[in-house]
């Protein structure tokens, strides 16, 4: 259980690969003080890589897309608001956005302090 905390979505072009994006994504944590002490514990920064392009990697450290995103309310919906058309596994996210409970999730712009 945790407190409430910012999510945010980002959609780039890169020329790196899914690994070395992955490893850059770490970089940042560790920059910003992230330490990995409990697994899906509190948490100050969480970087995720959710997909990159069509390509599907299943490997401990890298599952592309993440094997969770199409299950999560608070990745789909800021996602959504970049890309509203993308598939991923053959499921639009506004179709899985639909399935989920949205209700606890509020634009940082319109959140009370």
């Amino acid at each position: 259980d945790q407190d409430w905390f910012i999510n945010a979505c980002a959609v780039g072009r890169t020329s790196l690969g899914p690994w070395d994006l992955l490893k850059l994504c770490l970089k940042c944590e560790a920059r910003m003080g992230r330490e990995r002490i409990i697994r899906w514990g509190p948490r100050n920064i969480d970087i995720d890589l959710l997909y990159y392009d069509d390509l599907k990697i299943e490997e401990p450290t890298l599952q592309l897309p993440h094997s969770q995103m199409l299950n999560r309310a608070f990745v789909l919906v800021p996602l959504a608001e970049l890309r509203p058309a993308l598939v991923v596994d053959g499921v639009a996210i506004t179709e899985a956005i639909a399935r989920l409970d949205t209700s606890g999730i509020v634009r940082l712009d319109e959140a009370e302090n």
